[in-house]
Formats: C-alpha cells, structure tokens, sequence
C-alpha cells in the first residue's frame, strides 16, 4: 500500500515546483507593472485537498558582476514532515535576471526527491544568443532565440504584460533542458477569487505545456494573479499522474489597489 501513496504525494511536491518555476518564459516592455524589490510568498501545497508541503517564491534587487541592476529570483519547495516521511522533497531554484528585462543571466537548479539527488547551471549570453548547460558533470552549448527566458523569469514576465485580456494570447520563448520550445499561454478570463486572504479579481491563464518539464506535470498549468498593479500569483493547478495538484497562496495581504 505504500508505493501508490509515494507516487501520489511526490508528484503533487513536484508538480507545484514546476507550477511556481513556470511555475520552471521574448524580450519585455518596461517593467512598470509586478514584480517588487522585495517579494516573500508563501504557499500550501496539496494533492486532492491533502495537505503536501509549501513553496516559497522570494525576490531580491541586487548588482550583477558588470555593476548592472539584477534582480535574484529565489523558488524554494518542500515537503512537510508527514510527507518527507516517506519521500523527502528539497528543491531550490536561483536565478539571476536583469532589472529592467526580467531576462536571466543565470540559473541554478538543486533537485532532491527521495533518493533523487540532481542540479544544473545555466547561464545565458545576450550578445551570442547561447546558453551554456553544465549538468550530471557535462558541459554543453546551444543556440536560443533572442530575448529567450529560463523556466523561473517566465512567470515574472507575465506579470509584467499590460494588457491581458480575455481571449488573447501570449507566447513566450524559453529553454528547457538544453531544448528551446515556445510556450503558449491563453488569457482565459477575469475571475473572483477567495481565500483566507479574501476575496480578490484575478486573471486566470492557461499554459499549454509541449514538455513535461523537470517535474512531473501531466499537462498544461493554469495560474491566478491578481488583476492589480502588483500582480500577485495567488493560485496555480496542474494535472498529475494521479490527480489534481494545487499551490495557493498563505502569507499575503492584498493590495487596495
């Protein structure tokens, strides 16, 4: 009885790094909407209304090695101790990007699931349009359109489009696992949304997903911000193997915007 249950909850974790990586994407207007100096997000993460672990989305502004302003994304997931019982989950995602574009410089990938132990550095160059992977202790070097994303920039560069409105689309670049794929996100609908936090207007997107990503998602991610200048994501869900697996957000205090 107890594989089917590792089963269930390790891809519930999993997924809800792949749902806050991309939750794991084109070149960015001015970035006068979303994305603070400083954000600290947390999440509750669940399978089937059970309760799995959290997720922690935090930003920082810093200064790149060139002296540029550089804002540092920080994705963080874990699995609680009732879980971690059974199949212990530590994932950390750090990405340097610049202020302005929200485009990565670099990325560093540290992945443990059970007995799992994996990481991978990325770091993209502007001026040649190439990315250099170094993962399992082997380096290689791939060609990426302009203004390509990682899996961790393309959720702050959604929140950064002015006008998404019903029935439109967005599409985005980004380099996955030394492939480049472009991602089609749909604007589905302008939606109320509640919670502990209260009642909220969101924006609710479809990303139509043509890979499976780092973790283990089944299909496409659907993702809820707030339809407010700060453009939080409050709420996001995505199929797994055996269900349904949800993040929504915990420590948070809406905006009166």
């Amino acid at each position: 009885m107890r594989a089917p249950f590792n089963q269930r909850q390790s891809s519930a974790i999993s997924v809800a790094g792949l749902l806050l990586g991309f939750l794991w994407a084109v070149a960015l207007p001015s970035n006068t909407l979303a994305v603070q100096e400083k954000e600290d997000y947390r999440y509750g993460v669940s399978l089937w209304g059970i309760p799995a672990g959290h997720a922690y989305m935090k930003t920082e502004d810093v200064t790149d090695t060139d002296g540029h302003p550089a804002r540092r994304l920080v994705t963080t997931i874990r699995s609680n101790d009732f879980i971690s019982a059974f199949f212990p989950v530590k994932n950390h995602v750090d990405s340097l990007v610049d202020a302005e574009t929200l485009l990565p410089q670099h990325l560093l990938f540290q992945r443990q699931e059970g007995d799992r132990h994996e990481q991978f550095d990325v770091t993209f160059d502007r001026v040649t349009n190439q990315v250099t992977v170094l993962k399992d202790g082997t380096s290689s070097v791939h060609d990426v359109p302009p203004g390509t994303h990682g899996p961790l920039s393309c959720l702050y560069f959604l929140r950064t489009i002015p006008n998404l409105e019903p029935d439109s689309s967005v599409y985005l670049n980004i380099h996955h696992d030394r492939k480049n794929y472009k991602v089609e996100v749909k604007v589905e609908a302008i939606e109320s949304l509640s919670g502990s936090w209260g009642e909220v207007e969101t924006i609710r997107l479809l990303a139509i997903m043509p890979f499976r990503g780092i973790f283990l998602n089944e299909g496409n991610i659907r993702i809820w911000m707030t339809n407010t200048p700060e453009r939080v994501p409050v709420m996001m869900e995505a199929r797994v193997i055996v269900g349904s697996a949800k993040a929504v957000i915990e420590k948070w205090v809406p905006s009166q915007n």
